[in-house]
């Protein structure tokens, strides 16, 4: 379902100048026989970025996923990019969340980064539902202005292709102007939100349970911390 999505943004971190980092042991790729599922996940090392990882889920007609999320170096206070895309398929329901993701809900930091997005959301209304979302604060580490939508094929299909590309370019337009831009955030302090980013979104993360009911708790769980959100491992004694 989302391989021109996975395409799209593959073809763009090459582009950037971005090439493959070693994942963690055993974390790249797990099959689920019991469930007919296979996860695929890539770490890119991309100019600007400190991390860059990428995760596809394909388990066949009943569920699709992709998600990735950017962290821009400590130098630059910028949002962090979000992408969760899910789709049921024999419930014909997709469940949508792209975000520049803020570092502060300020409005100084919103007025900053966030016009592009803003316009963005304007011209997918559909896209843009009042629902919330079940398992995060939307006012900590979410936008005013997140692409957010529980819909269908119709959505799947004829809006979210367009929004995709156009959130993209929006994005790397952040990115390309960062050189030019001054962070009102010092590197230190951007590290420390990166990481509390990381800790909220393991204590919180929807998508463990969908990978536990799939690939076992023991993989899950190094999924979570090692790959997914490595902040939030504890230090060992």
């Amino acid at each position: 379902m989302f391989d021109p999505f996975l395409q799209e943004l593959t073809s763009k971190l090459q582009q950037s100048g971005g090439h493959l980092l070693p994942t963690p042991e055993g974390l790249a790729e797990c099959r689920s026989l019991k469930r007919q599922s296979v996860i695929r996940s890539w770490l890119w090392q991309v100019p600007g970025f400190r991390r860059w990882r990428v995760t596809s889920l394909d388990a066949g007609d009943s569920l699709q996923v992709l998600n990735s999320v950017a962290y821009p170096e400590f130098s630059n206070d910028q949002p962090l990019l979000g992408i969760d895309l899910l789709w049921f398929g024999t419930r014909g329901k997709l469940v949508a969340v792209l975000d520049f993701q803020p570092l502060l809900q300020d409005q100084e930091y919103l007025d900053r980064y966030y016009q592009g997005l803003k316009e963005l959301v304007s011209r997918h209304p559909d896209l843009h539902g009042a629902e919330a979302m079940r398992s995060f604060d939307p006012h900590q580490y979410f936008s005013p202005w997140l692409l957010f939508c529980r819909g269908g094929a119709e959505q799947a299909q004829e809006s979210l292709p367009g929004a995709f590309t156009a959130f993209l370019g929006c994005y790397w337009q952040l990115s390309s102007e960062a050189s030019h831009r001054t962070s009102v955030i010092t590197p230190k302090r951007v590290q420390s939100l990166q990481e509390a980013y990381d800790v909220y979104s393991a204590e919180r993360d929807p998508a463990h349970g969908l990978f536990t009911s799939h690939f076992g708790k023991a993989w899950s769980d190094r999924f979570l911390h090692e790959f997914l959100f490595p902040a939030s491992q504890q230090p060992s004694p």
